[in-house]
């Protein structure tokens, strides 16, 4: 859920939404930023994680599902997209985004930490036990695979932030329309295969 950086434009496309955190540091954020946008009649902020979820909205009925940095960091990523699943409506669409794990594999390399890089190639998300300093990775077939395990229909992996931490911030210095260059160049490679293997993150929309 987080402090409503998608469900408030989410709302203002007119939207009922509600946001599950289990920070009350957050939904207080996210009731503030809300409110100054005149949606707080559309937001409903409660506090809770992926385990629960069902406690907060009620079974088969959720249009759209936007679990973006989650399965990273939840304690067990098969049972949130279970979870998921069930607070679902049949005819709903999940969007998920992860992190990347062979761009943090380049990542790793390029800083001198290879013993980390070969490492993380080599560990499956299946088999970390996720903490702050150590999120679970993703390859483009480890999410694809995930989501179909567990009744989900994902269409094509997109990458996102194939170059954005890639380039000098000095170039943004210099250069008036890099940030507008950029992001085009972004927008050209996110339905590239190739380049979804080695983006930060990874996008997938999957029907129930």
């Amino acid at each position: 859920g987080g402090t409503g950086g998608l469900a408030v434009p989410v709302a203002e496309l007119g939207h009922r939404v509600t946001v599950v955190d289990p920070s009350p540091d957050a939904l207080a954020a996210l009731n503030r930023r809300a409110a100054e946008r005149g949606v707080d009649d559309r937001i409903r902020g409660v506090q809770g994680d992926a385990h629960d979820l069902l406690d907060h909205v009620e079974s088969g009925t959720v249009d759209i599902v936007l679990c973006h940095g989650v399965l990273e960091v939840v304690d067990d990523p098969d049972e949130a997209l279970d979870t998921i699943r069930a607070a679902m409506h049949p005819s709903g669409e999940l969007s998920v985004v992860v992190a990347g794990r062979y761009a943090a594999v380049l990542a790793k390399a390029m800083a001198g930490h290879l013993s980390e890089a070969r490492t993380l190639l080599e560990t499956p998300p299946s088999a970390l036990t996720a903490t702050a300093a150590r999120l679970r990775r993703y390859t483009p077939d480890d999410v694809v695979a995930l989501l179909r395990a567990h009744g989900f229909r994902p269409d094509r992996v997109h990458a996102v932030r194939v170059f954005a931490d890639l380039v000098p911030s000095s170039v943004f210095d210099v250069e008036p329309d890099a940030s507008r260059a950029l992001l085009e160049l972004e927008e050209a490679v996110a339905e590239v295969s190739a380049f979804a293997a080695v983006a930060a993150q990874l996008h997938v929309v999957a029907s129930r």
